[in-house]
């Protein structure tokens, strides 16, 4: 098999909400097969450490402070993204939050801080690269979705509407897009070992030892097990894979 085709030199990926967490762990491994990496994120200091850890993979790296829900915020961003490394090859929407609630206790303004943060923010990033990506003769678009895009949750109304929502949009984005020879595809990540999930364990009674005695692999995910599924939708090995939603969750989704 060549080398080349799942190699990411010469390309360059912005990646969300990469300063932590899933998204540092795709930054990561986008970083080892050789793309230069836009780290974005509103945590200044995170985002700095990032890039540093980025770095040290003998690519270019860069932070770029923006509020993903803001159009004009983003457009600023993709111009900064295309002024300081040339071009964009690769967008990963992996921005998010959650606000634990049932549907009944959630207010209006929490529907909206999620949804935005999800979802909108996805649609914003991915029209606002689109002409670059299309002049660049094609591109790769990859969305964070959840198992939460799969199953209900009573704690999780708008994080799971947000993240059923990244499903579809994707799909539309494929669909869209082919014939700009840019391939949309999102992932659906599991219980895996971050800060949101880390509040989410002191929030939910059980979860840790529910989690283990579901998922086949008997253990949480870890960031770093999401570079490899990074590199396949960013390189040319995926060029045939478009609209798809495939869980990353070490067998928790087929757990009967």
């Amino acid at each position: 098999m060549k080398a080349e085709l799942f190699g990411l030199k010469g390309k360059v990926a912005i990646v969300t909400g990469g300063n932590g967490g899933i998204g540092l762990g795709m930054a990561r491994g986008l970083a080892d097969a050789g793309a230069d990496i836009a780290v974005v994120g509103r945590n200044e200091e995170k985002s700095k450490a990032a890039v540093a850890d980025i770095k040290a993979r003998s690519v270019k790296a860069i932070a770029v402070a923006t509020d993903v829900t803001d159009k004009e915020a983003v457009g600023r961003m993709v111009e900064h993204v295309r002024s300081e490394l040339g071009r964009i090859d690769i967008l990963v929407n992996n921005a998010g939050i959650n606000i634990r609630k049932p549907p009944h206790a959630l207010e209006l303004e929490e529907w909206s801080s999620v949804i935005d943060t999800n979802l909108t923010s996805a649609f914003l990033c991915s029209k606002a690269v689109h002409p670059a990506m299309k002049a660049a003769g094609g591109g790769k678009v990859i969305n964070i979705g959840s198992m939460m895009s799969i199953f209900g949750a009573s704690f999780a109304p708008a994080y799971a509407a947000s993240k059923g929502g990244i499903v579809q949009f994707t799909r539309a984005c494929a669909c869209a897009w082919a014939a700009d020879n840019i391939q949309a595809n999102a992932i659906l990540p599991g219980w895996i070992d971050t800060d949101l999930t880390k509040r989410a364990r002191s929030e939910i009674d059980g979860l840790h030892n529910k989690v283990l005695a579901r998922t086949p692999a008997a253990r949480w995910g870890a960031i770093d097990d999401f570079a490899g599924i990074a590199v396949f939708l960013a390189s040319p090995a995926s060029d045939f894979v478009t609209g798809t939603a495939i869980p990353i969750d070490g067998g928790f989704s087929v757990m009967g």
